[in-house]
């Protein structure tokens, strides 16, 4: 045991490198406090440059140029790790004009400028550049913004997209009441009704997110982009693990805050889950990266309520957001955690070897081919059944209400018979498509999981 005492000659409370530094420094115990300080004002990487004062703990140990380093590091990892952006790609990054989408924008654009480089500098020019396009989501007709506000809002994105350097990106900015209808003033009657049709203010607020992906997936799909990039960061995925467990949503939970979910036509990505907020806010700072804050209505109900405790516990201790996020990976993700193999002439071996190598095994993930109609989470047995129980409605609301998970069915569909035949007939018809699809590929997955449980016609007449 380390008796600690200055007169103790035995040196038994001295390590390797405290010796070390005391033969460096001659012995003198100021000259090692001088030392320690002196490694306290470098930054932990370089070990010459003073490291960025204020933030959180993590933002003071790096100087400007390595906290910008290891940052895109973890963008970069995430992408190469997960395959997430390929050659031969065209991906469609969510743009909202806040510090997370515009780092995931920025992060996206040097990739594509180092590959255009590369394109350009080789003799052979076999792998093309993969292409990039930007879309913003108006949903002036829900939050009560100015007009002016989010006109001036949309001409900062157009300036923000076109000073980015070559190739061109195209900015693609679609109101949110087109994925009700084609026409404006029909659509924006039905999204409203839609609303209205809803009492719970936590129900609406994630109505409004699915709508908001599923206005994503179709400016995906028309425009030719084969991946979607979201600026989720560590901070968001965290609220929404506890915001998901108090909904009832555990089942589903491991499919949302994986880096890659394929489930939709178009795979959704998220580079930017191992970055918190803080971390991009700094950034955006320190680079001089323009953001555009619009002040639309702040979270209510359970949403606002996981939000302040979230941001509470970050204030307490700066890595409770990293700790939530990471014991909920744990859990097991399903088979669309991953991007799909294909065979492409221009996919590059590494780029094959890196899916080989990263991609989930299927004995190592959860399989479902049941999703809900709502929010496209995977339905867990206990729905199926709930569902072929029920298969004989009378009408097409209630069918649409028996193929809905437990979560929607209790925050977003109407209890009252008129009011759901009411919200089903502003229902966005993607959804109403869905749950047709659903309802009649759920009855044979189920058949197919209680088959060895059925007593066949033989065994019946005997």
């Amino acid at each position: 045991m380390a008796c600690n005492a200055s007169s103790c000659q035995s040196n038994c409370h001295r390590n390797e490198e405290e010796q070390a530094q005391e033969e460096e420094f001659g012995g003198s115990a100021n000259s090692i406090s001088n030392y320690n300080d002196r490694n306290l004002n470098v930054c932990v990487k370089c070990k010459s440059n003073e490291p960025i004062s204020g933030g959180n703990a993590e933002d003071g140990r790096f100087c400007a140029d390595c906290f910008r380093s290891n940052l895109y590091g973890k963008f970069r990892l995430a992408v190469i790790s997960n395959a997430m952006i390929c050659p031969t790609d065209n991906v469609l990054v969510a743009f909202s004009g806040g510090p997370s989408s515009r780092v995931a924008l920025q992060f996206v654009h040097e990739m594509q400028d180092k590959s255009q480089k590369n394109f350009d500098a080789s003799r052979d020019r076999s792998l093309p550049v993969f292409g990039v396009g930007v879309a913003f989501i108006d949903e002036r007709v829900i939050f009560p913004v100015p007009s002016h506000e989010i006109d001036k809002a949309i001409q900062d994105f157009r300036s923000i997209v076109s000073a980015l350097a070559p190739p061109r990106k195209e900015l693609h900015v679609v109101p949110i009441e087109n994925i009700c209808s084609s026409s404006s003033s029909d659509g924006r009657d039905r999204l409203k009704n839609l609303l209205d049709a809803i009492s719970d203010s936590t129900g609406k607020e994630d109505l409004l997110l699915h709508l908001r992906m599923l206005s994503l997936q179709k400016i995906a799909s028309e425009n030719g982009y084969n991946r979607v990039i979201l600026g989720s960061c560590t901070s968001s995925i965290a609220c929404h693990v506890i915001s998901a467990i108090v909904k009832g949503q555990g089942y589903s939970l491991p499919g949302d805050i994986q880096y890659v979910d394929a489930r939709w036509e178009i795979p959704v990505v998220l580079p930017l889950r191992d970055c918190l907020k803080q971390e991009l806010n700094r950034l955006c700072h320190l680079d001089g990266l323009k953001t555009v804050e619009l002040h639309k209505v702040p979270y209510s109900g359970i949403n606002g309520l996981v939000s302040s405790f979230v941001t509470l516990l970050q204030k307490e201790n700066p890595s409770r957001e990293c700790t939530i996020v990471r014991t909920a990976g744990k859990l097991t993700p399903f088979h669309f955690n991953s991007i799909p193999e294909k065979s492409d002439s221009n996919t590059t071996l590494a780029t094959q070897r890196r899916l080989k190598k990263y991609n989930l095994k299927l004995n190592e993930s959860l399989s479902s081919e049941s999703f809900c109609p709502v929010c496209n989470s995977p339905l867990n047995k206990s729905d199926l059944l709930r569902q072929s129980n029920l298969q004989n409605h009378q009408t097409s609301s209630d069918s649409f209400g028996a193929a809905c998970c437990s979560s929607c069915r209790f925050q977003i569909l109407p209890k009252d018979p008129s009011s759901m035949e009411h919200f089903y007939m502003h229902l966005p018809q993607p959804l109403v498509a869905r749950a047709k699809h659903s309802s009649y590929g759920n009855l044979s997955l189920l058949r197919e999981q209680i088959q060895d449980c059925l007593i066949s016609d033989s065994e019946d007449e005997s």
